[in-house]
C-alpha cells in the first residue's frame, strides 16, 4: 500500500516535470523553476521538450506497473531504478537538488516495494 502511494507520487512528480519541460519551459513558471533567462529558455526549448518526453515515458512505466498490481513488480522496480539513475546523474551533472527531488522519492518507493509495504 505505502509503496503504491509512493510510486504514484513519483509518477505525479514526473508528470509535473514533463509539463514544466514540454509546456512551461519558456514561460514564467518554467523559467522560475529552472532559473533560466528568456533567451536561454528560447534557445533550449527543443532540448527541454525532449527531456520532458523521457519523463513522460517514466510516468507511463510507473503507471503501467501500478495498474498491473502485484504482477507489475518487475516493471515498478525497473522504472524506479531508471528514475534513481536519472536523479543521480542529474545531481552529478546539473544540481544536487535533483538528488532530493527526483531520486530520493524513488529510493523510498523502491525500499517500500521490496519491503512489501
Amino acid at each position: 500500500m505505502l509503496a503504491g502511494i509512493l510510486i504514484a507520487v513519483v509518477a505525479l512528480l514526473h508528470l509535473y516535470f514533463m509539463y514544466l519541460e514540454m509546456i512551461a519551459w519558456d514561460r514564467p513558471l518554467g523559467r522560475r523553476v529552472f532559473g533560466t533567462s528568456p533567451e536561454f529558455a528560447a534557445a533550449s526549448k527543443a532540448l527541454a521538450a525532449n527531456q520532458g518526453l523521457y519523463n513522460g515515458f517514466l510516468v507511463a512505466g510507473l503507471v503501467w506497473g501500478l495498474v498491473l498490481g502485484e504482477g507489475g513488480f518487475a516493471i515498478k522496480v525497473f522504472f524506479l531504478a531508471c528514475v534513481i539513475v536519472a536523479g543521480v546523474f542529474g545531481a552529478a551533472t546539473v544540481s544536487r537538488r535533483i538528488l532530493y527531488v527526483q531520486a530520493l522519492p524513488a529510493v523510498l518507493a523502491l525500499i517500500c516495494l521490496y519491503a512489501g509495504l
